[in-house]
Order: structure tokens, then C-alpha cells, then sequence
């Protein structure tokens, strides 16, 4: 058994590429079932975020696993195998394990230190239980991973003042527009994310906001949280008109199909116009057919680069502190993932001993005469417990602890051998 993780990510693939890859909540049963069906994998977790699409499996042949959950990928995305192996990143064991980790704490993402990858991967480990994906290895290594960005959250500060997606969406409108406060906002969506955005937006000055939704109650439960802005609130049935009195449109919904595209623009917008539009989207709410517009400036999660890049400096240091934290939790997995190979040879041997113990207590009990074995039975049978407990004791624990592979792998033959164990028949 060997645990890997098959995915993509802002470093491996463009956005056109992720967003072919990006899962959507409703779609996670289906597709931890079509995982599963394949014939070498036991286990699978699968997280999908705006930035990344990583499938992690325990497998019985690590090789044929791989290559199962590549197949699903371009099932799924309709790209072909060869366009599609160029983006993609495969990690085994240690290496999977650590990834996971450095996701869990911020490490891996776009923005350094960003916090909201935490929540999301501990959403992933709870889906996969919900829809029988993650058996005993994978919820082990989920809990490590939500334990070490815990601890990378708390222990160090690198999530001080961490920039998101959200926040740096606002920054570059910031660089490109000069004064938000003299800005028309459109948002379209009323998620976290977009939360995110009107909080960033407010503190920067912009106070002339308007949120379209696909429900009004959910725009104006956002618009309440900040009384200090000037809300404007419509359905996404009238997002054209509402985006033509608007400088400035962010977009952040969960459609998996673009909301806007050249054709739409060019009805709605005057030519003489300028318009931004920041979408923070995977899949894209914006088509890339708006960039050949000649007064509208579209950007995409790919082009919040150049702003994260200057952040990231500050934490790369922190980053390096959290890396140690990390590393101790990595060392804690492979502790007890060293330790099930151990568990059938501990089991058979303390089967054959029970089995022993309790044909040498009956031929005993039988021998002291019936009134004798009722009144004395249950202190005999701890006395015989006990005893075979402390036999067994030493061995086990020095089994587990064994470090060198090897080594261990050469005392489990012994014992084996020793107590004539036949493992592999009990645990076939």
C-alpha cells in the first residue's frame, strides 16, 4: 500500500486549464465513487479549489494507481493524455504526505500564509468520509495535515496580514484605478469571496458598491455587515445594465460556465467607456474573448501574480520557521504509518497466544474440580492474562519502534518463524 496525490495547481497549469479540472461540491460523490471503482485504488480525497484540483489515493501498486486517477482527469476534463500530462504533478508517499502538509498551512498557495485553504481541506477530508472515500490512511494523514496547519497558524506569523485571493484582486483594481473611492463597484456574487472583496474595498476607500446575486436575501445579509458602505443590491437578471453604470467589476460566483463575454459587453457597454473586470473565478466567470476589447481591461486569477510576488518575500522567511513545524508532523505519520506493518504479525502472535492461554486455563479448571474453578475462575484467567501481557509486552513495543526498515522487516520474520505464525493466511 503507498499513498500518492495526482493534481495541478497555479504553478503547474494556466487558469483555461483549471478550470476544465475544477469539481464543484455537487459533482464530489460521483467522482469519489468513479475513483474508487478503479481496481488497484482503496482510498481517495479529492480537493478542488479556485488554484488547484489534487486527487490523493492510497493504492495497492502505486504505478497502476497513478495512472487510473490520470485516466479519470482527462475523462473528466475532455483534454487528451499528452496535453494534459504536461501540467500535471505526481507525489509519492513522503513527498505526498508533505505536500498535503505545506497545502494545510499555506505554504503551497498563491498567496504565502493565505488562511482560507485551512478550512477548505479540512471541507475536503469531511466530504470524503461523507462519501466513503477516505478509509483509515487518508483520514490519518487528513487529521496530521489539519493538525500541522493548526499549529503553523498558531506557532508562527506567517498568517499576520496574509493577503487573499480577494485582497489582492482589490489591490491591483487599486494600482490600476488610483481612487476607489471616486469608483462605481460592481460584485457579482455574494459568497465568501466576495465578502472578502467588499471588506478590502471598504477599507480602501470604496463606498458606492453594487452586489448582484442569483438571491437578494444573500446580497443583502452581505450589505448588512457593512453599514459604513452605500449598497446597491439586484438579481444577476439585471448584472448587464447594473455593469454598465459600473468602473470596476469583480466577479466570484460558482458557475461552471463564463457570465460575460465580448459579445454581451459590446451590446451593453458604449464604446467610449472604459471598464475593468477583476474575475477571481474558477471556472472563470469571464470568457478570454474579453480581453480583445479595446476599452474594457479584463483580469483573471493568473494576472494577481505580479501583487502576491511582493508580499511573498516578507513571509518567505516565516515560511522557513513553518517548514520545521511541518517536518515534526510528517515525522509523527510516518511513525505510525511504519507502525502497520507490524499490526498482522502482532495480531497473529497474540491469537496463537490467546488461543494457547485459553487451552491451558480449561485443561487446568478442569483439573481443580468444578467447585474450585467457579469460585477461583475469574482470578485465574486475569493471573494467566497477565502473564501472557507481559511476555508479549517487550517484543511488541520494540517491534514498533523499530526504525530500520529492514531491521524490522527481518524481526517480524523471526517471529514468524519462531512461533510458527502463518500471517498471511489470517489476514488473506
Amino acid at each position: 500500500m503507498n499513498i500518492a496525490v495526482v493534481g495541478l495547481s497555479h504553478k503547474t497549469a494556466p487558469v483555461e486549464i483549471r478550470e476544465k479540472l475544477s469539481i464543484p461540491e455537487a459533482a464530489y460523490e460521483g467522482a469519489i465513487a468513479h475513483v474508487t471503482s478503479y481496481p488497484h485504488i482503496q482510498e481517495v480525497a479529492i480537493l478542488s479549489t479556485c488554484n488547484r484540483l489534487e486527487i490523493y489515493i492510497v493504492a495497492q501498486e502505486t504505478e497502476q494507481g497513478v495512472r487510473e486517477v490520470i485516466q479519470f482527469l482527462s475523462e473528466y476534463s475532455k483534454l487528451p493524455m499528452h496535453q494534459l500530462r504536461q501540467h500535471l504533478f505526481m507525489l509519492l508517499h513522503q513527498d505526498a504526505v508533505m505536500h498535503l502538509m505545506r497545502v494545510a498551512a499555506g505554504l503551497d498557495s498563491l498567496v504565502l500564509g493565505e488562511g482560507q485553504i485551512l478550512a477548505q481541506v479540512k471541507h475536503t477530508h469531511k466530504l470524503g468520509q461523507q462519501y466513503k472515500g477516505i478509509g483509515s490512511i487518508l483520514n490519518r494523514l487528513f487529521k496530521s495535515a489539519l493538525t500541522a496547519g493548526k499549529r503553523v497558524r498558531t506557532e508562527t506569523s506567517i498568517g499576520t496580514g496574509a493577503v487573499s485571493i480577494s485582497s489582492a484582486a482589490v489591490e491591483l483594481a487599486q494600482v490600476k484605478a488610483q481612487n476607489l473611492a471616486a469608483c462605481r463597484v460592481a460584485i457579482v456574487g455574494a459568497g465568501k469571496m466576495s465578502r472578502l472583496l467588499v471588506q478590502h474595498l471598504v477599507a480602501k476607500g470604496a463606498v458606492h458598491i453594487t452586489i448582484l446575486n442569483r438571491t437578494l436575501d444573500r446580497a443583502q445579509e452581505l450589505a448588512r455587515q457593512f453599514p459604513e458602505a452605500q449598497f446597491q443590491l439586484y438579481p444577476l437578471s439585471e448584472m448587464m445594465s447594473a455593469i454598465a453604470q459600473s468602473d470596476l467589476v469583480f466577479t466570484s460566483t460558482a458557475s461552471v460556465e463564463p457570465l460575460l463575454n465580448r459579445s454581451k459587453l459590446e451590446i451593453h457597454i458604449e464604446a467610449h467607456r472604459s471598464l475593468m473586470i477583476f474575475d477571481i473565478s474558477v471556472p472563470r466567470n469571464v470568457d478570454g474573448d474579453v480581453k480583445e476589447m479595446q476599452n474594457v481591461q479584463a483580469f483573471n486569477v493568473d494576472d494577481l501574480k505580479a501583487v502576491v510576488a511582493q508580499n511573498h518575500e516578507s513571509r518567505r522567511k516565516m515560511a522557513m520557521e513553518a517548514q520545521g513545524l511541518l517536518e515534526e508532523e510528517v515525522d509523527a505519520f510516518d511513525v505510525w504509518w511504519r507502525s502497520l506493518e507490524t499490526v498482522p504479525t502482532i495480531s497473529c502472535l497474540r491469537d496463537k497466544m490467546e488461543t494457547i492461554r485459553a487451552q491451558e486455563l480449561e485443561k487446568a479448571l478442569s483439573r481443580l474440580g468444578t467447585e474450585f474453578a467457579e469460585r477461583h475462575q475469574e482470578v485465574i484467567e486475569a493471573l494467566t492474562r497477565g502473564i501472557v501481557n507481559k511476555i508479549l509486552h517487550d517484543p511488541m513495543v520494540q517491534l514498533r519502534s523499530q526504525q530500520d526498515i529492514e531491521a524490522r522487516r527481518k524481526a517480524m520474520q523471526s517471529l514468524q518463524v519462531l512461533f510458527n505464525l502463518d500471517v498471511g493466511e489470517q489476514f488473506s
